[in-house]
């Protein structure tokens, strides 16, 4: 194997999903992590057997970007603090308008309103099933 080569493979390293945090515990923090920084709108698709992308992606919005960034910075911090678990992926975070943090099986989607009104993930992915989270206090 050359060195560019080598190089190449070591750049599509996959992650095992076994290895990451249960999809319900972490659902769980990154909902109480987005409500806690009153993130909008916050729905859950269940896509396994859909996509292999993620099992589940969480989605919501805000009003302004320092609240996405608010929001992210919460959930990250959450996510690590009682689980130990970091985002593999993070996408977005300068622009502030729609950022994703993937967990390998939970996807979180945080966007400004008026994007998540365009890119209508609920609309694209409307054959996996739906559960709406609501604050209960």
């Amino acid at each position: 194997m050359t060195n560019s080569s080598q190089k190449a493979d070591q750049q599509f390293t996959t992650v095992d999903k076994a290895k990451t945090a249960d999809a319900d515990k972490l659902i769980d923090v990154i909902t109480e992590a987005l409500l806690d920084k009153q993130a909008e709108d916050i729905v859950v698709l269940d896509v396994n057997g859909l996509t292999t992308l993620a099992d589940k992606f969480v989605i919501c919005h805000a009003q302004t970007d320092v609240q996405i960034k608010a929001i992210a910075d919460n959930v990250n911090q959450e996510t690590k603090e009682q689980l130990g678990e970091k985002a593999w992926k993070e996408e977005g975070r300068e622009t502030r308008r729609w950022v994703i943090l993937d967990y390998v099986n939970v996807v979180v989607h945080i966007f400004k309103k008026e994007l998540r009104e365009y890119y209508a993930l609920e609309r694209m992915w409307n054959d996996a099933s739906v559960r709406k989270i609501e604050d209960e206090q």
